[in-house]
C-alpha cells in the first residue's frame, strides 16, 4: 500500500513556520511522508540549520516556492509580500504539486495548510486532494477573524476591515476584550496592509468552509470560551510542549546554546529571561530603558537581543554596560527557547506574548511580563493577565516609553508575589495533560493520523469520534 503522502504549507513568519513544523514532524514519527514547502527566502533560512539537514530522514523533504517578489525586494514590507503572496504563490503551488505527482514515487495525499495561506485550501479543493487547515495562534484570535462579517455588520470595521472608531469589543463575556485597533488585521500603521491583510482574513474565512479538518495549536483548559464558540476548531496543542528539551528545526536565525551552561550555573528560580520574539523592533530610548532596568533589577538575566530589533542598525547598549553588568547578565542573539525556559534557574519571562512563546512559558509553570507589539499579541496578554492571572503588564509613560523604574517595579511585584508562580504551576499541570497519552489534545491529533492512514476514506472530522 502507498504511504500517505503529506504537503505541509506555513505563512511565511517565523511564529507560523515553527509549530506547523512541530505538526509535520509529528507525522513523520507516524511514518507519514512530508513535503514541507516554505518560500524561497525562508527556506534558505531553515536549511542553513544542521539540524533541518540531518534530524528527519528520507520522510522529510524541504523545498520552496516563490513569493513573486525579486530577491532585493524588501519581505518585511508586509503590504507588499502579502500582496504578492495573492497574486503568485497559488500557480506555483498547482505546479509544485503536479511536479511530485509526476516524479515522486508517492502522489500528494493530503494539504495542510496554515489558514493564513487560505488559498493553498483552494488549490488542494481544486486538485482533489484532502485538505486540513493549521492556526498556529490563539483561538480568541481566529474567533474574531472568523467573526470578520459580524464586526462589519456591527459597525466595528467597514468593508476594508478598517476600524470604523477606537473601541473595546468582545465576542463573549468569556473571551479577551480586545480594542478594534488591535484586531489581527487591523494593529499595522499603514492603511494599506491594514486593507491587504484583511483580504487574507477574508480568504482564510473561505477556505475555512473547505477544509476537512480545522487543527489549532491550542487547548480548550487555555481557551474554554473561544472553543465553545466554534466546535469545529480541533485542538491538538500545545504542539510546543510534545518534547520541550528536545532540539527545534524551522527557525530562521542560529541558536546559541553557548546561553545553557550559563544558566546551569545560576541559583533556582532566579533568572529573568527576556525575549520578544523575531518582529518586535525598538527605538533607542526604549531599548535602553529596558538594558538599564536589568542593570538596576540586581538578577541574573538572559536578554535575546536578534539583528534587527532596534530601528538602528546595530543595538546600542549604554556606555560601559556590558562591563558594568558581567558574568550576571547573558545577551545572545537567539537562543533555544524551549530549553531556556525549561531550565530550572528561570524566574519568569518578559515576553512579546507570541502564541509559541505563551505556549513555552505556561507549559512551563512560568510567570509572565508581559510586552507586546502587534496583532495576537494583545489578545495573549489579556489571557495572561486578567484570565489566567500568571502575569503582569507594563504601563508606558507620556511619551510612550516604558521606563527602567516601571521595569524594575513590576519584576520585584511580580517575583515578589507568589501566587502568580501558584496560579502558572497550575495551568501547566492542566495544559501538558492534554497531550499526554490519553489527553484531549493527544487523542485529537491521533484520530487526525488515522484519517491520513486511511486514504480510502475521504470523512471530515465531524463524522469521526473527537475527544473536546
Amino acid at each position: 500500500m502507498a504511504r500517505p503522502h503529506v504537503l505541509v504549507i506555513p505563512y511565511p513568519a517565523q511564529g507560523h513556520v515553527i509549530p506547523i513544523m512541530e505538526l509535520a514532524q509529528c507525522l513523520v514519527k507516524q511514518g507519514i511522508k512530508v513535503t514541507f514547502v516554505n518560500t524561497e527566502v525562508n527556506h534558505k533560512l531553515v536549511t542553513s540549520n544542521s539540524l533541518v539537514k540531518d534530524g528527519f530522514g528520507d520522510l522529510m523533504q524541504l523545498v520552496s516556492v516563490p513569493d513573486g517578489l525579486e530577491p532585493w525586494e524588501d519581505r518585511s514590507d508586509l503590504c507588499k509580500l502579502t500582496t504578492s503572496i495573492l497574486q503568485t504563490m497559488s500557480c506555483k503551488l498547482e505546479e509544485l504539486i503536479e511536479t511530485i505527482n509526476k516524479e515522486d514515487s508517492s502522489n500528494v495525499t493530503c494539504i495542510i495548510a496554515d489558514d493564513c495561506m487560505g488559498w493553498a485550501i483552494k488549490v488542494a479543493k481544486k486538485m482533489g486532494i484532502r485538505r486540513a487547515a493549521f492556526w498556529p495562534a490563539s483561538v480568541a484570535t481566529l474567533a474574531y477573524v472568523m467573526s470578520f462579517q459580524k464586526l462589519i455588520d456591527d459597525g466595528i470595521v467597514n468593508n476594508n476591515g478598517v476600524p470604523i472608531n477606537d473601541q473595546m469589543i468582545q465576542l463573549s463575556e468569556s473571551m479577551p476584550p480586545i480594542k478594534s485597533t488591535n484586531l489581527p488585521w487591523t494593529c499595522f500603521q499603514e492603511l494599506g496592509t491594514v486593507k491587504a491583510f484583511f483580504k487574507v482574513v477574508v480568504e482564510a474565512v473561505e477556505a475555512a468552509s473547505l477544509t476537512e479538518w480545522f487543527l489549532c495549536n491550542s487547548t480548550t483548559e487555555l481557551e474554554p470560551a473561544a472553543f465553545s464558540l466554534y466546535p469545529q476548531l480541533l485542538p491538538i496543542g500545545p504542539l510546543l510542549a510534545s518534547n520541550r528539551l528536545a532540539d527545534q528545526a524551522g527557525h530562521f536565525w542560529q541558536e546559541d546554546a553557548t546561553c545553557l551552561p550559563w544558566l546551569d550555573q545560576q541559583p533556582s528560580c532566579s533568572v529573568i529571561y527576556v525575549a520578544f520574539g523575531s518582529f518586535t523592533i525598538f527605538n533607542q530610548t526604549q531599548f535602553e530603558e529596558l538594558a538599564l532596568a536589568l542593570e538596576l533589577s540586581n538578577r541574573p538575566f538572559l536578554w535575546v537581543v536578534r539583528p534587527g530589533m532596534t530601528k538602528e542598525t546595530t543595538a546600542s547598549f549604554p556606555e560601559g554596560y556590558v562591563e558594568r553588568v558581567g558574568s550576571r547578565g547573558r545577551i545572545v542573539s537567539w537562543a533555544p527557547q524551549q530549553k531556556v525556559l525549561a531550565h530550572p534557574s528561570v524566574a519568569c519571562f518578559v515576553s512579546h506574548c507570541g502564541w509559541n512563546s505563551t505556549l513555552e512559558g505556561v507549559t512551563n509553570g512560568l510567570p509572565f511580563l508581559c510586552w507586546p507589539y502587534f496583532a495576537d499579541q494583545f489578545d495573549n496578554e489579556t489571557y495572561i493577565r486578567d484570565i489566567w492571572k500568571t502575569g503582569l503588564g507594563f504601563n508606558k509613560d507620556e511619551a510612550g516609553i516604558i521606563t527602567r523604574g516601571e521595569i524594575k517595579g513590576k519584576v520585584e511585584q511580580l517575583l515578589g508575589d507568589n501566587s502568580f508562580k501558584a496560579k502558572a504551576m497550575d495551568i501547566k499541570e492542566k495544559v501538558t495533560s492534554t497531550i499526554k497519552e490519553g489527553g484531549c489534545s493527544h487523542k485529537n491529533l491521533g484520530n487526525f493520523i488515522e484519517w491520513i492512514h486511511n486514504k480510502d476514506t475521504y470523512a471530515p472530522y465531524n463524522q469521526v469520534e473527537i475527544c473536546e
